[in-house]
């Protein structure tokens, strides 16, 4: 694997990134505040960035309006053509944008290069959707009538992404809007901004090979004062938000108010039943992945276990055992199982969470430490933690973006249920099963209230085929998969007169 710095050179990345790019034009605004991007991974600078401002956001929101006068008359199959060439160009850039993910978040090099691979896989699903954006014929009353629907691009679509996963929510966004005659402008996380300029240096040469306007994908970096014009700026046709509930709701009410459009996908506090008729080999599998997969920084991670009470002690102990196993160190290292969290204010978080535990009555099992050392010089090691706890305790209560795992009791399965369902969010849920009668419960519709539930997986790990999304302060949103297409147009129905009479719906007359 190349070095770092042979990785940032690749990308054309150096002491500072641009404040923004029209997809083929940097703009550096170098007088603009600019903020040094550390890694978690070993406390080094990566780079730096100019923060953008209202100047350099109008000037890519006039860029994509001129581009979507023309990416919008494109055939579908067409613009997909292109997302077919962005595949392609990200298969070629896999290993290197793969490891600087890695290394600018925190995750594992594994995982880094699987959400590379998401990406990847998105592209291939976009270019076959863009030959199904299929709308349906209807029988018209009248007759020599036909009734039809189709669907069209909204305009421009505004993305913003978390740094949990900095590239691979983009495309899901990105590459579907796309495919339906949409221009995108990206607002990246201003923790993870190094892996959306590597993203935007592969857009930039498949625009100019294809011989396309600027503007079609666009990107800018800075803080929340971009969420907030990307919200309030009615030339947004639709602003699709990942990240934290308390920043979605900001961006609905926002949103909202100018009668715009969002998707949103926000905090998950998830969880996964045990039953007595679970298969443990599985389920400990499957936990330990949900659990401590990206230090516990996804919407997905396990945050939550409620198991029956007649294996309750045989779980514990399982856990306990399965997590002294775990490697934690260098992300970059293959036989490291957990890396570090993003910074230390989520390094506090983490040690404020079970605090406030404790505070409540609750024990640590496993964990609680954060890990110091030359190895650990960024300050960003924390041992995954298991802690035992009831539902009701406040701290069980809220998603706190660290790898803690709370341990919940419970005798029957409508408890089970009610406990899973007994918190505000509502992204993915699981539970563990051979009884199908307990399976079908949990799948009915007086069982999981999620956006996402299965039975004998764990939470994490969702495919691009299904559309990704939760209830409640989860945001309602959907993206990737199945007919997530439809939130990024608009539809409209038609109907056609081919007669030579003009009759009036529900037999209307005018006498004249």
């Amino acid at each position: 694997m190349q070095t770092i710095q042979q990785i940032l050179q690749s990308f054309e990345i150096g002491n500072k990134l641009a404040a923004a790019s029209t997809g083929t034009q940097w703009i550096m605004a170098d007088n603009n505040p600019t903020r040094t991007i550390l890694s978690p991974v070993d406390g080094n600078a990566i780079t730096a960035v100019s923060l953008s401002s209202e100047t350099e956001w109008n000037s890519v929101v006039d860029s994509a309006e001129k581009a979507y006068q023309t990416w919008r008359t494109m055939p579908a199959p067409k613009r997909g053509e292109i997302v077919r060439q962005i595949g392609d160009e990200l298969r070629k850039h896999k290993d290197n944008l793969g490891a600087l993910v890695s290394y600018e978040m925190g995750k594992s090099l594994q995982e880094g290069l699987g959400e590379v691979q998401e990406m990847i896989d998105i592209c291939d699903f976009a270019v076959g959707l863009s030959r199904q954006l299929h709308g349906l014929t209807m029988h018209s009353e009248r007759p020599n009538h036909r009734m039809y629907e189709q669907w069209h691009p909204l305009g421009i679509v505004g993305i913003i992404s978390a740094f949990n996963f900095p590239v691979a929510v983009w495309s899901w966004n990105a590459m579907l809007a796309a495919i339906c005659g949409n221009v995108c402008i990206w607002k990246p996380s201003e923790k993870t901004p190094a892996s959306a300029a590597a993203v935007q240096h592969i857009l930039k040469q498949v625009l100019i090979n294809n011989q396309l306007p600027e503007g079609i994908f666009c990107l800018v970096q800075g803080d929340r004062t971009i969420g907030e014009m990307m919200s309030t700026d009615s030339r947004i046709a639709l602003v699709s938000a990942t990240g934290s509930t308390r920043m979605g709701k900001e961006v609905a009410i926002k949103v909202a108010a100018r009668l715009g459009k969002s998707i949103l996908e926000l905090g998950g506090n998830n969880a996964i039943i045990l039953t007595p008729e679970a298969n443990l080999d599985m389920a400990i599998i499957a936990i330990l992945f949900g659990a401590v997969g990206t230090a516990g920084q996804r919407c997905t991670t396990t945050r939550r276990l409620i198991i029956h009470e007649s294996i309750y002690s045989t779980v514990k102990d399982k856990l306990c055992k399965a997590y002294a196993q775990l490697k934690i160190g260098n992300p970059l290292e293959q036989s490291n199982h957990v890396g570090p969290l993003i910074d230390t204010d989520a390094v506090n978080n983490y040690q404020n969470a079970i605090t406030n535990l404790l505070a409540e009555g609750g024990t640590v099992l496993y964990g609680n430490q954060v890990l110091t050392g030359d190895q650990y010089q960024s300050g960003c090691y924390v041992v995954p933690t298991i802690c035992e706890g009831s539902p009701t305790m406040k701290t069980v209560q809220e998603e706190t973006f660290a790898p803690i795992l709370y341990l919940l009791k419970y005798q029957d399965l409508d408890q089970a249920i009610a406990t899973q369902n007994a918190v505000k969010q509502g992204l993915s849920s699981a539970i563990f099963t051979n009884n199908l009668q307990e399976a079908e419960a949990f799948l009915s519709a007086k069982g999981s209230d999620c956006g996402i539930a299965n039975v004998n997986i764990g939470t994490s790990g969702a495919e691009i085929g299904g559309a990704f999304g939760g209830e409640k302060e989860t945001g309602g949103g959907r993206e990737s998969g199945s007919d997530a297409w439809k939130a990024y147009m608009r539809r409209q129905t038609n109907t056609i007169n081919y007669g030579a009479t003009l009759p009036l719906a529900q037999g209307i007359k005018f006498d004249f």
